[in-house]
């Protein structure tokens, strides 16, 4: 679907906080459609009305769910685990490689927290972690690089398949937050080819909290162990009827990492926001949200800010001497939802948005 095919204004109204505030904040936090929220509802009721004797069929339904992320981000449906967070997910990741001494772990500088706190606490097995600017070159006994697909405070994007070839060649993991870019930019897993690519959903993929999936590949599952081991660890898990009390054998797709139950209501939810995505167009979406972006740049250069970088969904500006967190909570009591980090004012406009929410922006930074 063409960006010029798309009624914006009708797929605006599936978000009614956008009445009632100029939101541009979805790095933050994504707004739920109406249709996601319905999806619940309709699950509660068949819950309802069927007093949940069919639950088992609800895993069918999650299935169809790998399979609308698998065409969202072209790899496999077995390739598709849930959990609960991306912090899981790199958990899970980092937890179940064989650490040795001298083994380090690259990131960039600036990441988002998590890639720091887990690969420090990993100090105590010997491992080391590396911080560099960027990632045109690894360290000696690189195991594993954890990064995000755009930065949280400033927008950088890496580049992703240099960053991937460079992995291969050192014979490393790399792991792949897509948190901050799923949902508003495309992503190809046979382009990138990570070990895990991990989504929370609650921003970007517009989903409620606690909708998160993650890849993990063939290659990976051959060698990391589940993090969490129960009922649905063993292949025959479909027939509880007839569950065995022994070793269980792993199922051989990513549901391995899975264990037991699922949070069917906000997976439902999901469902309905990736496929809000897939029938608007994953490069139409891209290109209205690089589109609004740069508006965005424009107008934060206008009023004087610097631009940290420029070709990115998250548009981060400063101002000499300026109060980033200051302003963003002045434009707040003025109705404009914007964020600061690190002393940058954060501006995250999404496909939702519309021309009209940046020209209010501009309006009120004129202002200052």
């Amino acid at each position: 679907m063409v960006a010029s095919a798309v009624d914006w204004n009708a797929v605006r109204t599936e978000f009614p906080a956008l009445a009632r505030w100029t939101y541009l904040n979805t790095a933050t936090y994504g707004q739920v459609p109406l249709r996601a929220q319905a999806a619940v509802a309709r699950h509660f009721a068949h819950r309802d009305e069927t007093a949940a004797r069919d639950f088992l069929t609800w895993f069918d339904d999650m299935d169809e769910l790998r399979a609308l992320i698998a065409q969202l981000i072209h790899c496999a449906p077995g390739d598709i685990a849930f959990t609960l967070n991306a912090s899981s997910a790199l958990s899970l990741f980092l937890g179940g490689i064989d650490w040795k001494t001298g083994d380090k772990i690259v990131t960039l500088a600036d990441e988002f927290p998590n890639h720091y706190y887990y690969a420090s606490l990993l100090a105590a097995k010997g491992a080391e972690l590396i911080e560099l600017p960027e990632i045109d070159r690894l360290p000696d006994r690189t195991r594993a690089i954890v990064i995000s697909s755009v930065n949280y405070t400033n927008g950088y994007r890496p580049d992703l398949q240099a960053i991937s070839e460079l992995a291969r060649k050192a014979g490393a993991l790399l792991y792949i937050d897509g948190t901050q870019s799923l949902g508003a930019l495309q992503f190809d897993i046979g382009k990138i080819q990570p070990g895990m690519f991990a989504v929370d959903g609650y921003k970007w993929l517009l989903c409620p909290n606690g909708a998160t999936f993650f890849y993990a590949s063939p290659e990976l599952r051959t060698h990391l162990a589940p993090s969490i081991v129960g009922w649905r660890s063993d292949r025959g898990w479909r027939k509880p009827e007839e569950l065995h009390h022994g070793s269980p054998q792993l199922p051989e797709g990513a549901e391995r990492y899975e264990g037991g139950m699922l949070a069917f209501p906000v997976l439902y939810a999901m469902a309905e926001s990736v496929r809000m995505f897939l029938e608007l167009g994953p490069a139409a979406i891209e290109e209205r949200v690089l589109s609004f972006a740069a508006k965005a740049a424009a107008i934060l250069k206008a009023s004087g800010a610097k631009i940290r970088h420029e070709g990115s969904n998250i548009v981060a500006g400063y101002w000499t001497g300026g109060d980033a967190a200051a302003l963003a909570r002045d434009l707040e009591r003025r109705g404009i939802v914007v964020a600061a980090r690190h002393g940058n004012l954060r501006v995250s406009p999404h496909f939702y948005n519309s021309s009209g929410d940046l020209d209010i922006l501009a309006s009120e930074l004129a202002k200052r």
